[in-house]
């Protein structure tokens, strides 16, 4: 039996609906922390079990005849490392066999405080736990893109803080697809991969694509990180959240996120949705 934690998130979500398609709900339980929330998974016959990654004793009763457990990783901002050490530590105390777990593309030694240090110190433990392991490292979300440059088409001007670096973007959806193959297939233990998109594209390559939908010229501009923040707390955004989109653009300017990669496209049998297509759905739905 399967189990995907952060079910009611998006990619715990999405990945048990990929795995719907393929074995039985009765194969799939869903670690929640709010059962209110998952009463789709319900109806269509996932097991639902509730705890908290905070919770051992919760995790441990939860883990209970599961094989299988995909560890979507906790939201940034919060003790990461602490929660990532109850799942793999109760799961360990269950009789779970195999742990997966989503960290992030690292393609360079760039650290993001938020995120690569926690995927570090969570990645040797599942090592050193004597769980079979696999590790995802998961490429930048073509949906991020939005919190990046706004919902919105801009009128003439892009402005990132992200230099000439690129992003080996991938769609959510087909990030949960790929994860989802490698749930229900073999041959995985103790293997590393990098799930990330065919091709890495600049903000420049974002500005032409988005030029060429919206028949006026749109540029890219480098900017600096300090005016990037103050505009995007101007949104609305509060200051802590606006200085991580600052990190995700840093990470992209320092090559963390830019090399591309083959393994989503082999899982899904096709290519991932390219640059132009994300934003055309997106950006143009009407078109």
């Amino acid at each position: 039996m399967l189990l995907v934690t952060g079910a009611t998130g998006g990619l715990g979500h999405e990945t048990i609906d990929c795995l719907l398609t393929t074995i039985p709900a009765a194969e799939i339980a869903a670690l929640v922390r709010d059962a209110s929330k998952a009463t789709d998974l319900v109806q269509r016959g996932v097991d639902v079990r509730r705890a908290d990654y905070f919770d051992y004793p919760a995790l441990v009763q939860a883990f209970r005849g599961i094989e299988k457990v995909l560890l979507v990783s906790a939201v940034a901002f919060t003790d990461r490392v602490s929660q990532h050490r109850n799942v793999i530590d109760a799961a360990k105390e269950a009789g779970v066999k195999h742990l997966f777990y989503t960290s992030i593309q690292r393609s360079s030694d760039f650290v993001m405080p938020e995120v690569t240090e926690s995927d570090l110190a969570t990645e040797a433990y599942l090592k050193a736990s004597g769980l079979v392991y696999t590790i995802l490292k998961n490429g930048y979300y073509f949906e991020g893109l939005g919190y990046l440059i706004g919902s919105e088409v801009p009128e003439s001007e892009i402005e990132v803080p992200a230099g000439e670096g690129k992003a080996a973007f991938v769609k959510r959806a087909e990030l949960a697809a790929a994860t989802a193959a490698l749930l229900t297939s073999e041959a995985h233990d103790n293997q590393e991969y990098t799930l990330a998109g065919s091709e890495a594209y600049s903000f420049h390559d974002v500005a032409q694509e988005l030029s060429a939908l919206a028949g006026r010229p749109i540029v890219y501009k480098n900017t600096e990180p300090a005016p990037y923040i103050a505009q995007k707390v101007a949104a609305g955004f509060p200051e802590a959240v606006a200085k991580f989109f600052a990190q995700w653009d840093d990470a992209i300017k320092h090559g963390m996120l830019a090399v591309p990669d083959g393994t989503v496209e082999r899982l899904l049998g096709r290519k991932p949705t390219s640059l132009r297509e994300y934003l055309k759905t997106t950006y143009f739905p009407a078109n």
